[in-house]
This record gives C-alpha cells, structure tokens and sequence, in this order.
C-alpha cells in the first residue's frame, strides 16, 4: 500500500488526528518536542511552518519517537504524514505582531499567560529591542485584543518564496501541503491553489476555509474550483470553525468547525433521497472534510450528536497547551536532558494520548472511500 492509499484508509476509518504546531511557528525546538510527544501519542498529520528547518526538526521529532517507542511499550504503526501550511496576505494563520514601540505604554498586557507561545519579551527592554519574537509569534490576535491602545500592535503579512520553498520541505519529508485561504478574494486564491497542486500534483493537499469573510454560497463556489483542479480523491476541506480558539474544553468553542463541516458536508458530501425528501449521505464522498478552529478533546462527540460525518479532527492550541507544562516547563528548550527522561515523556505521551483517543475511531465510515463527482 502507497503511502496516499494508507492515508486515504486512515481518512476512511476516522482515524486522522492532526496536531497543529501553528503555521507561522518557527521554533524548532517546540516543533521537535510536539512532533515527537504526538507522533507517540497516535496523531498522524503533523501541521508546521513552511520553513526547511522546521520540517526538519519535525522529522527529527518523528524519528526519536520511534527510536524510544519500544521502551515506552507504545506501537505507533502508520508514520504521521508531515503537512506545511501556505497562507494568503490577510490569512491570520501566517502574520507575524508588530509592537509600536512609540506609542507602547509597557503595560505588560500582551505578555505571556495572553501570548500562548511566549512571543512575546517582557517589558525590561531598551528602546532598540524588539517586542516580538517572531519565530515564536503563530498571529493569533491575543496581544491586539487586549493592548489599550489603538493601533499599537499591527500585523504584517510572513511572506515566503513558496515556489522555492514548498518543493525544497517535499524533498525533506513533507509530503501534504494547505493552503490557508480565509481572505475574500477567491481568484487570487485559485492562482495559489494552483502553485500548491504544481508543487505536490500527487499528493493530498488541504484548503483551510472558514466563513468569516465568505458566506455559503461562496465557500461553496471556491471549493468547486478548487476541485476542477485537484486530482480526484486527493482534496482535503479543513473546516475552519474559530481558528485559533481552542484555550477551552467546551461544546461551545468547537461548535463553529463542526458547523461549517456540516456546510461543506451538505454542499459536497450529501444528496437528496427523493423517497422522503430528506438528505443522506453519499455512498462515495467528494471530501475528505477535517475539522479544525477551535477544537478540543469533545469536537469529534460534537459531531456525532449533529450527525456530521468527517474524516480527522486537527488540533493546535489545546493540544499545544495540554502538555506545555512537560516540553518547555520541567526543561526549556535548551535543555537536552528533555529527551533522557522517559517518566516525563511518557505522562506527556499519556495526556497527548487521551486528546487523541478523544478524535478518532468517532466517525461512521463510508460504504466506499472511492470519489465521484456528481
């Protein structure tokens, strides 16, 4: 079995957990630690930064998962599928904070605990040091909504030459690659859809969609395009509900992903029985939908009591925060004795193991995870 075909099975059985490390985190050494922690813990996509380094740190925390596994008695099975992820200019995903440090007025607000990533220096700094650190910074808005004055912290888009970079992170072991599209403008995003699918023609690629710029409608219309380029089968809908949301571990913050599966779904995945006019689902679905944004351990139970169907469930920041604690508290990150200590590892791997558990083997599996276009 090729690897896409053993992905396709794991989409087809629900057994997809992806964990996030954020697509705008540049840290290897966190990258290392999550990759390695969740690829103990069962998760089998890995969502990181485009950036050669830290598809090369997740690999690395990928192999010493595997080289301790035996010790700590876990069978990880099926390696995790490495994904980077591309945003559009606009796309909270890929924007770095930038602090005016003219009209700062240092009241410390918008350091850690509100910057989930510590991003952030506290305020014992001269004027020429930069506020922000911009491999930590993911661009969730945190420090923005609580800063007191207008204007203060602003955001700049992390432009890459994708085009050099995205065949360069295949080429050392990402082998999926999303497209974070949250912006209004669908024809620009076509043209990077575009580069995505000439960069990895092959493989399964993901478009990241919510619906805070874009009704329906529209997110129905961008998926058709996105399809009428894609080759069939390999389309992955990540179902964006409130990105970046997921601080709590309630029906409520993971209720917006579960909606907008529940509109792909109804668009795409779903037909009308003519016998008693209700929808059903199709035998054959034409995406493979991920929910994300704002999930947590319940997003998948959330799902079966609406009865939308899907194939993974991606977590970023309630992963990251669940063992936070284990990977950069009892050892910072320059510290080496971290990958001694198997009793740490192994309450981490546990607690990343529940989050997991929580996810998969969820869902109803289709009669056939063969495509068709109807």
């Amino acid at each position: 079995m090729t690897r896409q075909e053993q992905l396709q099975e794991l989409f087809h059985n629900n057994q997809y957990f992806k964990m996030i490390c954020g697509a705008g985190n540049e840290d290897t050494e966190e990258v290392r630690r999550l990759a390695m922690i969740y690829t103990l813990a069962g998760a089998k996509g890995l969502d990181i930064s485009t950036t050669p380094d830290v598809v090369k740190a997740a690999m690395d925390g990928i192999d010493r998962a595997y080289d301790i596994s035996d010790k700590l008695g876990i069978d990880i099975g099926v390696r995790p599928y490495i994904m980077v992820s591309v945003g559009m200019p606009g796309d909270h995903h890929v924007r770095k904070a930038l602090i005016n440090e003219d009209t700062c007025v240092k009241c410390g607000l918008c350091v850690a605990p509100v910057c989930p990533t510590e991003a952030i220096e506290p305020i014992q700094i001269k004027v020429e040091t930069a506020f922000v650190i911009t491999e930590k910074c993911i661009g969730c808005g945190a420090c923005s909504a609580v800063c007191p004055i207008v204007e203060c912290i602003t955001y700049s888009h992390n432009e890459k030459a994708l085009e050099e970079l995205l065949p360069q992170c295949l080429e050392l072991g990402a082998e999926n690659i999303e497209l974070h599209a949250a912006v209004a403008e669908t024809d620009v995003i076509m043209k990077e859809w575009e580069m995505v699918i000439k960069a990895n023609p092959d493989g399964h690629n993901s478009m990241c969609l919510d619906r805070l710029h874009i009704g329906n409608f529209q997110l129905k219309d961008r998926i058709e395009k996105a399809l009428e380029m894609t080759k069939p089968g390999l389309m992955i809908l990540q179902a964006d509900g409130y990105p970046m949301s997921g601080g709590r571990n309630d029906f409520n913050t993971t209720l917006q992903a579960v909606a907008t599966a529940d509109v792909v779904n109804k668009q795409f995945n779903m037909r009308l029985n003519k016998k008693d006019k209700q929808l059903i689902y199709k035998r054959r679905r034409e995406l493979n939908v991920v929910l994300s944004g704002g999930t947590n351990s319940l997003t998948a139970d959330l799902a079966l009591q609406g009865n939308v169907r899907f194939q993974g469930v991606a977590v970023g920041t309630f992963a990251r925060n669940l063992i936070y604690k284990h990977i950069k508290e009892v050892y910072d990150y320059n510290d080496m004795e971290f990958y001694n200590d198997l009793n740490n590892i192994r309450e981490a791997y546990l607690i990343g193991k529940q989050l997991v558990d929580s996810n998969i083997n969820k869902g109803e599996s289709y009669g056939s995870n063969t495509y068709i276009r109807s």
